[in-house]
């Protein structure tokens, strides 16, 4: 590109008959950038973002002039609090320059921070959102508590406000162990305090675990801010009760939690009952079922009656029925007693010698003699009633023959004319010259045609 103006002058050590390399033109214009502009703020949106896997972050700031790639090493990406995400308002420091391998004007970054939100509160919001995807605060997940714990864990520091509440509160209203966990609760080791605690209370024999603290800063809170304690307090096996700060404040750990407290006080009445209140309960209880049980032994005292008469009534029938069978069972044995069966043998044998008394051989053969004559003319009498309609069917049978025969209507005067030994129907069968024979009703003719056709009879 050529320019109308005097050429700049040429930098010490550079001229025509020995020009700068790419790489010395290079590092000149990093050197003058270094000099001339060096660490400086710029602000801007971020259009996009790259995260390879060597841990840097390459990425682009624009506003609605221009725009800038920009460059930020792992070892400043590692110290970010919150996630890059196109979109968002960008401040940054750093140093411009130049890359030597493409030429490439790209601002060297080493730190960033949102420009309308504090870095703290974004990364609090991306974890709460991300949290949130993953369904650690979903209601389905919020467990029921115990309503009588046999014991208690609590995870906070032992010499704090917080522990002396819940201690007063649960010896107020009903009193069961404590196990208390120590640990800090702000600070930049409370999150690994916290998480060490609730793992190992975890495997003890609590029904319920309540962490917490008393109110405090934003800051002296953020412990319970981190993912850390948020997934400990999600893993713990049984439900947990959430107390840090004052009504106002709401930590991640509360939203993951079982039940959410305002207070340490509030947790410890939220874990146990009213002993009083369960004294009052079971007296009433006592009372309702001392009525249920009165009503119950009077129904009891009548279904018993009840039985009882149907018992008897029952019994007594067994014992009418069982008299019946034996009676039965009496008169069957006095049947089948040697007398009996001597008796009823000779009763039989005196009928069967008067049945055969009564039939001798002669009336036996008169008697079959008989049968048979009354059988032979039963025979004859149908064999001719056969015949005579066996007779009656073949004349009216042979009378529908003869009417339907064609000798029936050649005796009409009609005649049948063959020829070649087909009938004759129509007269473009035969030619003239065609011999035809002719059937009458008695007799045959032969003859011979002389004229054939549709044509009229001359006249």
């Amino acid at each position: 590109m050529r320019s109308d103006g005097p050429e700049p002058a040429p930098r010490p050590g550079a001229a025509r008959e020995r020009p700068l390399s790419v790489g010395e033109l290079i590092r000149l214009t990093t050197v003058a950038l270094d000099r001339g502009v060096g660490l400086i703020w710029v602000e801007g949106e971020l259009a996009q973002v790259s995260r390879p896997a060597s841990g840097h972050l390459y990425f682009q700031l624009r506003d609605r002039a221009a725009g800038v790639p920009a460059v930020m090493w792992r070892s400043a990406a590692t110290r970010l609090r919150f996630q890059l995400e196109v979109g968002m308002q960008l401040r940054v420091r750093g140093k411009p320059g130049v890359y030597e391998r493409d030429g490439r004007f790209q601002l060297y970054v080493d730190y960033a921070e949102p420009a309308g939100l504090g870095a703290e509160a974004l990364a609090l919001q991306q974890l709460k959102e991300r949290l949130a995807a993953e369904g650690l605060f979903a209601d389905a997940r919020k467990r029921p508590l115990p309503h009588l714990p046999r014991r208690i864990g609590v995870v906070t520091s032992a010499t704090g406000a917080a522990v002396r509440d819940v201690i007063r509160a649960v010896q107020r209203r009903f009193p069961v162990p404590l196990l208390i966990a120590d640990c800090v609760v702000q600070g930049a080791d409370a999150p690994r305090q916290i998480t060490l605690a609730l793992r190992a209370i975890a495997r003890t024999d609590v029904d319920v675990v309540i962490v917490g603290r008393g109110g405090g800063s934003v800051t002296d809170l953020a412990a319970f801010n981190d993912e850390r304690v948020v997934r400990a307090v999600a893993a713990c096996p049984v439900p947990v009760i959430s107390a840090v700060g004052h009504e106002v404040d709401l930590s991640l750990c509360d939203l993951v939690a079982d039940r959410r407290a305002s207070t340490p006080t509030m947790a410890a009445e939220m874990a146990v009952p009213v002993l009083a209140d369960l004294e009052a309960a079971l007296r009433k209880e006592e009372r309702r079922l001392g009525r249920e049980v009165t009503l119950r032994l009077r129904g009891a005292r009548q279904d018993v009656d009840h039985l009882d008469g149907r018992g008897r009534a029952g019994l007594e029938r067994v014992i009418a029925r069982a008299r019946t069978q034996l009676a039965a069972l009496e008169r069957r044995l006095g049947a089948v007693h040697p007398r009996a069966r001597l008796a009823a043998q000779r009763a039989a044998l005196a009928a069967l010698e008067r049945r055969l008394g009564a039939i001798e051989p002669q009336v036996r053969v008169q008697r079959g003699r008989a049968a048979i004559t009354a059988l032979s003319q039963r025979l004859a009498t149908a064999w001719a009633r056969r015949a005579h309609a066996a007779h009656a069917d073949l004349a009216r049978l042979g009378g529908r023959l003869d009417a339907m025969s064609p000798l029936r209507v050649l005796e009409r005067g009609y005649a049948v004319a063959t020829h070649d030994g087909h009938v004759v129907t129509d007269a473009a069968q035969v030619a003239p010259g065609d011999a035809v024979e002719v059937r009458l009703a008695r007799g045959r003719l032969h003859a011979r045609i002389e004229r054939a056709g549709d044509e009229p009879d001359p006249e």
